[in-house]
């Protein structure tokens, strides 16, 4: 179950977007932007981090220059369905680092993953060494992705 969402105003909105795109800018320039004083604007900071909107700060790496230009979107079929045995593919598929994403979707299929690897090669060694061995998996099917139109770190 989600958290109920934060009462934002224009400046907690301001904030968070600035920040989404541009996560070392100083305060004092954050302020300029959303036209609040420093004070004020830290003050929010501290808030939207405390209650757990702002989750942490981290670098957008580009993947294709770390050589990992391989996307892959996978359907998981799952045999079991009852909710121990999705706690216990939700559990394992948190281990594999190449699936970058994992979605329950309510459709004719479980899971979706994104996979990112080096090369179809890659690709294939996690598929069938890892994916296909997490608990309860009945079946995949995979989409290769021949380019990234937009991608929101």
């Amino acid at each position: 179950m989600q958290d109920a969402p934060h009462d934002l105003d224009r400046f907690d909105h301001a904030i968070l977007r600035a920040l989404a795109t541009e996560g070392r800018v100083s305060a004092t320039e954050l302020a300029r932007r959303i036209g609040l004083s420093k004070s004020p604007t830290q003050a929010r900071m501290k808030r939207l981090e405390e209650s757990g909107v702002i989750t942490g700060y981290r670098a957008n790496l580009d993947p294709i220059k770390m050589g990992l230009a391989h996307v892959a979107f996978v359907e998981v079929r799952l045999s079991d369905t009852r909710e121990a045995a999705l706690q216990a593919f939700n559990r394992a598929v948190m281990t594999i680092p190449e699936v970058e994403q994992c979605h329950m979707i309510a459709s004719r299929f479980d899971y979706l993953l994104k996979v990112r690897t080096s090369d179809i090669q890659d690709y294939r060694r996690v598929l069938a060494e890892q994916i296909s061995a997490l608990p309860h998996v009945a079946g995949t099917s995979t989409y290769v992705a021949m380019e990234a139109v937009k991608e929101v770190f």
